[in-house]
């Protein structure tokens, strides 16, 4: 229940950021007028969201067993490959979200009722679809036969619309950059257990081999009808006998996954080349100002308080009251 309620938390909260990044915006330029084609857009992409939830869990029902494991196991996976690239885009955008969002609503602003209905559905809809195939997945993988997960979805996302209306009032301030990092990183984890489960199912429908070949058994040690084995199962899709094929997948998703994911913003830059770079630019600027005298020291302070400045401002995460 409790990797459900993450996933309805991260990604409501996503949606309610983005829907009340657009109506600040708005009210704040004088443009009431253009709340109900938001209104409209939002409305018709949370109905597709539930659309093709649905779809997915009572269409998949008329399949045969393997028809329905095949199925299963390939969206599992493709819901995986979206919530990793969710994960990532938000870690690495989230601090320019609100002036991203501010240019598509102008260009809409420009163009229309049917722009600004196109854009409230783009920016929610793709949210709300994400949501559905990844509890979908989710649910299936957790089998516990009691509506728990769903439970915890919709507490999950009832938990974002209040935050989001608070960010709105201005009664909460949060630091968005650590809460998508911690979550992020926690929603990694649900998804390598949804993955391996994906793969069992694939083992299941005779796509893949190796459903016989068993990594570990720990059934004994924690049965999957106790209450911690239970717990395990719904936060993190933990199955006590793994195929050796769904532990070497989890392993290879999990660990390079997490790894990039929590690495410092910039990973991968060299520092030496950086230093280099600085260097470089400090002996131009210095070559330049030989012989301009006090104008020319003065000058250079002030490039270099800028300098300071603007690293200043590129140091940390950013904390909100109002979504930025």
């Amino acid at each position: 229940m409790f990797g459900n309620y993450l996933i309805g938390l991260r990604e409501g909260l996503e949606a309610s950021l983005v829907v009340c990044i657009l109506i600040a915006y708005l009210v704040k330029t004088g443009r009431r007028d253009a709340l109900r084609p938001i209104w409209i857009g939002i409305g018709i992409a949370i109905a597709i969201a539930l659309s093709f939830g649905f779809g997915l869990e009572y269409g998949s029902q008329e399949m045969t067993f393997k028809a329905q494991e095949a199925l299963g196991g390939s969206l599992s996976i493709v819901a995986v490959g979206l919530v990793t690239w969710m994960v990532f885009w938000m870690r690495r955008t989230a601090r320019h979200l609100k002036k991203e969002l501010h240019g598509k609503l102008d260009a809409a602003l420009q163009m229309g009722t049917g722009a600004l209905v196109a854009t409230a559905f783009l920016a929610v809809g793709r949210e709300g679809l994400e949501t559905a195939l990844f509890v979908w997945a989710s649910v299936r993988a957790s089998q516990d036969g009691t509506h728990a997960p769903l439970i915890g979805v919709l507490l999950g996302i009832a938990t974002a619309v209040v935050l989001g209306w608070l960010f709105y009032r201005g009664a909460v301030r949060i630091n968005l950059a650590k809460f998508f990092t911690w979550t992020g990183g926690m929603l990694v984890i649900v998804a390598a257990g949804v993955l391996a489960y994906g793969v069992h199912d694939l083992q299941e429908a005779n796509l893949l081999p190796g459903l016989t070949r068993t990594a570990f058994d720990i059934s004994s040690t924690i049965p999957p009808d106790s209450w911690y084995g239970t717990l395990l199962k719904g936060v993190f899709n933990f199955q006590p006998d793994p195929t050796v094929f769904q532990s070497v997948v989890w392993v290879v998703y999990l660990v390079p996954t997490l790894a990039l994911f929590l690495a410092p913003v910039g990973f991968g830059r060299s520092a030496g080349g950086g230093v280099s770079e600085q260097k470089a630019t400090d002996e131009k600027a210095g070559s330049g100002d030989s012989g301009g005298g006090r104008s020319g020291g003065s000058d250079g302070a002030v490039a270099g308080d800028q300098r300071v400045r603007d690293g200043a401002r590129g140091a940390g995460g950013r904390t909100v009251g109002e979504p930025e």
